[in-house]
């Protein structure tokens, strides 16, 4: 009678799976890896294999060294068995206090052009007075609360019908959200960014273009604007609130538009 065994295969531990998976996510080998965080290759590849235990110092380095965001490297940190390292405070939290007093600061200075805070899906946080050339007729169900600055920007009851360029600058966002996804795996972002393809019609690159960026072509009530758009982030963040926020500034293409804002903001008074 012949006794066959099978060999036993102990799983690599949690940290050891999610190394290996943002490793190949990032398409970075492990020599590259161990190079940029300062450690060798027979290291990484004994983590990876759960043959080493690392301490905390190499985990965030790892993580670093792999371009996560700040909530990821906390999640990294946790399969590791370490507590976060970088907190996630509330937006009306007092530590965030003087970060809520600049935002209104840099939105009232750049008007009379609209700028907007959002969050990492679109989420709108804080807006100046300009923001209403953005929502002027748009579907009072897409202004209730909380509003979605991506999906206003693109869908047919928002600002979708007033955008003369819709295919050629609702496709620079679409796959924005969509390289955003792949780079941080995110159900949420791919789900959004499905939604919001389904309203922009296939883009051709044509006249639009300035040379250097696609400008948003939006009528209004008193002509037709064109826009460029600048995102702005706080790079050295320490705070998951603080790092996932991003100011979104638009800034006249020509005089006409420039004029067109200048008039509505002194309307507003």
């Amino acid at each position: 009678m012949t006794i066959s065994t099978a060999a036993s295969v102990t799983e690599p531990p949690p940290f050891a799976r999610e190394l290996l998976r943002w490793r190949t996510a990032r398409r970075v080998s492990q020599l590259e890896l161990a190079s940029r965080a300062g450690t060798t290759q027979r290291y990484v590849s004994f983590i990876e294999r759960g043959r080493s235990v690392p301490g905390r110092e190499i985990v965030i380095r790892l993580a670093e060294s792999l371009g996560l965001t700040l909530r990821e490297r906390n999640s990294l940190l946790l399969a590791a068995g370490y507590a976060p390292a970088f907190a996630e405070s509330p937006l009306d939290a007092v530590a965030l206090k003087p970060v809520r007093e600049a935002l209104d600061s840099i939105l009232e200075g750049h008007l009379p052009y609209p700028a907007v805070v959002a969050g990492p899906r679109g989420e709108l946080v804080a807006a100046n007075e300009a923001f209403d050339v953005l929502t002027e007729g748009a579907d009072p169900a897409l202004l209730a609360p909380p509003v979605n600055v991506l999906r206003l920007a693109l869908h047919p009851r928002g600002m979708g019908a007033r955008v003369v360029n819709l295919d050629a600058w609702g496709q620079h966002i679409v796959e924005n959200l969509r390289a955003r996804a792949v780079r941080s795996p995110d159900p949420r972002l791919g789900s959004l960014a499905e939604e919001l393809a389904d309203y922009v019609p296939a883009s051709e690159p044509g006249a639009d273009y300035l040379g250097f960026a696609v400008p948003l072509r939006l009528r209004c009530a008193e002509g037709e604007l064109r826009l460029l758009t600048t995102l702005t982030s706080f790079a050295t963040a320490v705070d998951v609130t603080l790092a996932e926020l991003h100011l979104e500034a638009f800034l006249p293409a020509d005089r006409e538009t420039a004029e067109i804002l200048r008039t509505r903001a002194a309307r507003r008074g």
